[in-house]
């Protein structure tokens, strides 16, 4: 049993004896799918009811922005999980249990409408927590929207791919990253919770979402989290629904309060650009994933998130260039990399 393990369950059997909660003598810690980063869960399971126990190192995790936000969701009917005991020094976490039913796996054509529409309910409310107490969030500003793009340059591109950057092409990566950082910054700002798509939202029921994964939450444009949920890197609509979509989310924007007015052609565009500075990003990550940390598991979402930054790209002008320079230079640079499966890049660039 490795040392954080053995300190995690010693830390239950405390923690349980503070709350006057009695552990079964047979209780159970059952590891739970864990994300990108360096967390870990587990699923403790007694006398017939589960929590959930977060590890966090707190020399690679900061956990106290989760906490603060976590807390201040709570009366906002936002089904983020209760934070029953927490121990920062440490990096312990006990959670409730909002199971495991991912939006991914639940997603279909007849049950999307209902699972978006649920969604967008959560994510207005969400867009409006403005003040979190102990944690001012951070502004989403040019810079971070730039270091996000950078990304894709540099872990995907000259590190993974191995393509050389002169000085024509950084001169377009500059033009596309200030075309992209206007739209997002010329839009209303909300609270961001900056991953929300299928793999961080949960079914629950009548909770149905749960809401996990919002430690970095930021205030930044209204679109972002829409983009993320509806141009998902793990998932993909047609446009036509995707669209409607939109406009359903803007009319709720409307009603609750968030916008003025619904200007749908100024509305699809900050929606377009702000998923194309969002998938730059992802791409990125996915990259560095498998080259910094040695997970190779989302390099099967590459092709599907570039597919989206090129179709994007190819209907606004200032960003023609760079959608061809991606399909004449980044995707045969990615049939010629061994670790990309070709059948797989044929379903997204043939």
């Amino acid at each position: 049993m490795g040392q954080r393990l053995a300190g995690l369950k010693h830390w239950v059997e405390h923690t349980f004896k503070t709350l006057n909660i009695d552990l079964a003598t047979d209780w159970q810690c059952v590891p739970v799918s864990g994300d990108a980063s360096f967390r870990r869960y587990f699923r403790l399971k007694s006398h017939g009811m589960s929590w959930i126990l977060m590890d966090a190192p707190p020399e690679k995790e900061n956990s106290h922005p989760f906490v603060c936000i976590a807390r201040a969701w709570e009366p906002l009917e936002i089904h983020a999980p209760i934070i029953h005991a927490v121990d920062l020094e440490q990096g312990y976490m006990l959670l409730s249990d909002l199971g495991d039913d991912l939006y991914l796996n639940e997603l279909s054509d007849d049950s999307a409408d209902e699972l978006y529409g649920r969604a967008f309910s959560a994510l207005t409310r969400l867009q409006q927590c403005h003040n979190i107490a102990d944690h001012p969030l951070p502004t989403y500003d040019s810079a971070l929207l730039q270091r996000e793009m950078d990304l894709f340059r540099d872990w995907l591109v000259t590190d993974l791919l191995g393509i050389s950057i002169g000085p024509g092409v950084k001169h377009m990566f500059n033009e596309v990253s200030e075309f992209l950082i206007n739209s997002a910054l010329e839009q209303p700002q909300v609270c961001v919770h900056r991953d929300y798509h299928s793999r961080n939202l949960l079914v629950d029921g009548e909770n149905t979402p749960g809401v996990i994964d919002f430690q970095d939450a930021v205030i930044g444009p209204i679109t972002y989290d829409l983009a993320s949920l509806l141009r998902d890197c793990y998932i993909e609509w047609p446009d036509m629904r995707v669209y409607g979509w939109v406009d359903q989310f803007g009319e709720l924007l409307v009603n609750d309060g968030l916008l003025a007015e619904y200007d749908r052609e100024t509305f699809y565009r900050w929606f377009d650009l702000m998923g194309a500075q969002r998938h730059l990003k992802a791409a990125g990550i996915f990259a560095r994933l498998l080259l910094r940390d040695g997970k190779p598991g989302y390099l099967a979402d590459i092709p599907r998130t570039l597919n989206y930054i090129i179709r994007v790209a190819a209907r606004y002008g200032s960003l023609v260039t760079f959608s061809a320079w991606l399909q004449e230079v980044v995707v045969p640079a990615m049939y010629a990399n061994d670790q990309f499966d070709n059948k797989l890049l044929d379903r997204w660039f043939s």
